[in-house]
């Protein structure tokens, strides 16, 4: 279930307990400019200067004392502090570049552990929430791997439309393969939208807020990567019509049929297109189509 949530998770200021993080567009530039670091437009990176936001996102985290909390891509500190005033801890902060590393250290001290590693390929700890402001350009496959790796929660700022494709439902414009595996492993609720002006460099897009909840006991499908290529064969012609898809899948149509009966697919499924079913039903034609030879 993908619910969205406008009310804001922000107190009206935050919290007293200041750190040396730098604020505003011109106190980070001249940070960047200090450390010698120029943000990658290619990997969408930009700064979030905005404490309020940083702080509705921590609001997201819910973690009780004593529950371990990673947070990726720590940048300059803006989230990393937002966290630290409300009690987080413990809390590791994966940050690949070894100049943000050596800052965020000197600016937090004992406060957080800090690991030099590459969010993608990083061994997050069973059972940790993970929060984070993902750079917009390579947000998406940090966050799969981070649902099949069945991280509880997941609290995140990507690019808005990324995390409107993760929570959209059947029917929608956005709705896709993204809305169907982030459904195979949990729910999504978005929150609240972050403007361009909320980031320095300013980026062309603007972000949003979202929470995923992992989904307690086991996948709805016997075999994921079965599964994902279903959907992606079922999604590669979004405009045709199921009936002319389902042939692409290898198996005679009498079989296909059969199988599509055994998902309790609707009576007018040969006239409907792969976005106006709901993830439900890929999960039970998946089933179906495991139950008999292997792909």
């Amino acid at each position: 279930m993908s619910r969205t949530t406008t009310a804001s998770s922000s107190p009206r200021s935050p919290p007293a307990e200041q750190f040396a993080v730098p604020e505003g567009a011109r106190a980070i530039d001249a940070t960047l400019k200090r450390l010698g670091i120029r943000p990658s437009r290619r990997l969408g990176q930009s700064f979030l200067i905005d404490p309020f936001a940083a702080d509705a996102e921590a609001a997201l985290v819910e973690a009780t004392g004593g529950h371990p909390v990673v947070e990726i891509g720590g940048g300059l500190g803006m989230l990393t502090a937002a966290l630290l005033r409300r009690g987080i801890r413990p809390l590791t902060v994966v940050e690949r570049d070894p100049r943000l590393v050596a800052f965020l250290r000197t600016t937090f001290g004992g406060r957080i552990t800090v690991e030099e590693a590459d969010a993608e390929t990083y061994a997050f700890s069973p059972g940790a929430t993970v929060v984070g402001n993902l750079p917009f350009s390579v947000a998406t496959p940090i966050l799969l791997a981070m649902f099949a790796h069945r991280t509880p929660r997941v609290v995140a700022m990507v690019q808005r439309e990324v995390a409107e494709r993760l929570a959209a439902g059947p029917g929608s414009k956005t709705y896709g393969r993204l809305s169907i595996v982030a459904r195979l492993y949990g729910d999504v609720e978005l929150f609240r939208t972050v403007s361009r002006s909320s980031f320095y460099p300013v980026p062309e897009v603007e972000g949003r807020i979202f929470v995923h909840t992992a989904r307690a006991g086991p996948l709805p499908v016997p075999n994921v990567e079965h599964f994902e290529r279903i959907v992606r064969t079922l999604f590669s012609s979004r405009r045709k019509q199921l009936v002319n898809l389902l042939s692409r899948l290898g198996r005679p149509k009498i079989e296909l049929v059969r199988l599509v009966r055994e998902a309790e697919w609707p009576a007018d499924w040969q006239r409907m297109r792969p976005e106006e079913l709901p993830p439900e039903a890929y999960f039970r034609f998946a089933t179906a189509f495991d139950a008999g030879s292997a792909l």
